[in-house]
């Protein structure tokens, strides 16, 4: 068989846009999820915009686009989920200005504004630290800062999200991470604030590495590794 058959699913504006939810396509039997992507965006070349600040699952599992396709696959698009107008993502190697990222987030509505800074310390894990390096996917890490920004709309009624994370090298004191938050009322701005950067490090794909003057580490991955290894790191 030199073709296999992949089902498509498109969700809320997406949906209303192309006017059906579900489509089967047939492509060549070596077709990755580009391929996918390269038909809807020929096919629906109005939604191109839409399609591309989207999510790609592969029977409900997020995947790369290089990632191969088997005859029965099913590829849905996962658009922004609960995003507003008012958030503001980026991830870019250049310094934060706290004071304009939380000017993004000011409201007339707004009776409380939350801004965090995130800041590179001198020491960390009984260790001097000389400097960090920020590595990140930034395509990937701002669709997971949109996620989050859409997880604090549904949790508390805030007004604007702002977050902004560096990449690159950063000396001590240095700014890494931003995130502004607006609201009527303190309590979710706190709260919104608190729980985006759990999350940031939970599910945002950006890595640390921290040097000492003994070395460099790999924040977390060393951990992994090193109990990969069965040892027991230092």
């Amino acid at each position: 068989m030199d073709q296999i058959d992949v089902h498509l699913r498109f969700f809320a504006i997406m949906r209303e846009r192309i006017g059906e939810s579900h489509r089967t396509i047939s492509l060549p039997k070596a077709s990755t999820v580009q391929d996918v992507l390269l038909y809807v965006n020929r096919e629906f070349a109005e939604l191109a915009p839409l399609f591309r600040t989207s999510m790609v699952m592969r029977n409900q599992e997020y995947v790369d686009p290089t990632e191969p396709l088997s005859d029965g696959d099913e590829v849905a698009f996962i658009p922004p989920v609960s995003g507003g107008d008012s958030d503001h993502v980026r991830v870019h190697p250049h310094a934060l200005d706290a004071t304009a990222i939380t000017a993004l987030v000011e409201r007339d509505a707004a009776g409380a504004i939350v801004t965090f800074q995130g800041t590179v310390r001198d020491t960390a894990r009984g260790r001097q630290v000389r400097w960090l390096d920020y590595e990140a996917y930034p395509e990937a890490a701002e669709k997971m800062l949109a996620r989050i920004a859409g997880e604090m709309r549904e949790r508390w009624p805030v007004l604007a999200i702002a977050i902004e994370h560096r990449t690159g090298q950063l000396d001590i004191g240095e700014v890494s991470v931003v995130i502004a938050v607006s609201s009527a009322h303190r309590d979710a701005a706190f709260a919104a604030a608190a729980y985006a950067i759990e999350r940031i490090k939970q599910i945002v794909p950006i890595w640390k590495k921290e040097a000492y003057a003994d070395g460099e580490v790999w924040i977390g991955s060393e951990a992994a590794y090193q109990a990969e290894l069965g040892r027991v790191p230092s």
